[in-house]
C-alpha cells in the first residue's frame, strides 16, 4: 500500500509542477524536467527509510524502481507529449 501511495504522490507532484510551469509561461515539459531530480531524492530517502525498518537494500531495490520509475516515466511522457504538441501547434 505504501508503494501505491508513493507512486500516487509522485504523479500528483508531477501534475502540480506541470501546472505551475504552465502558469509561469513555461511548457509542461519544463515542469516535468523540474520534477525528476527532486523525485529521485525522495525515492532514495524512501529506500533509506525502508532499510532502517528491517528491509535489505536488495529487497528494497524493486520498490525503488517502481516508486521512482513510474512517475519518472510519466514525466518522460509529459515531455514527449509537450514536444509533440508544441510542434503540431506551431
Amino acid at each position: 500500500m505504501h508503494t501505491v501511495m508513493m507512486v500516487g504522490a509522485g504523479l500528483v507532484v508531477l501534475a502540480l509542477l506541470a501546472l505551475v510551469a504552465a502558469m509561469l509561461g513555461k511548457s509542461a515539459a519544463a515542469g516535468a524536467r523540474w520534477f525528476v531530480p527532486p523525485w529521485l531524492v525522495v525515492s532514495l530517502i524512501n529506500l533509506y527509510v525502508g532499510t532502517t525498518h528491517g528491509h535489505t537494500v536488495m529487497g528494497e531495490l524493486p520498490f525503488l524502481a517502481i516508486v521512482f520509475g513510474v512517475p519518472a516515466l510519466a514525466a518522460y511522457a509529459v515531455m514527449r507529449w509537450a514536444k509533440t504538441g508544441s510542434a503540431a501547434a506551431g
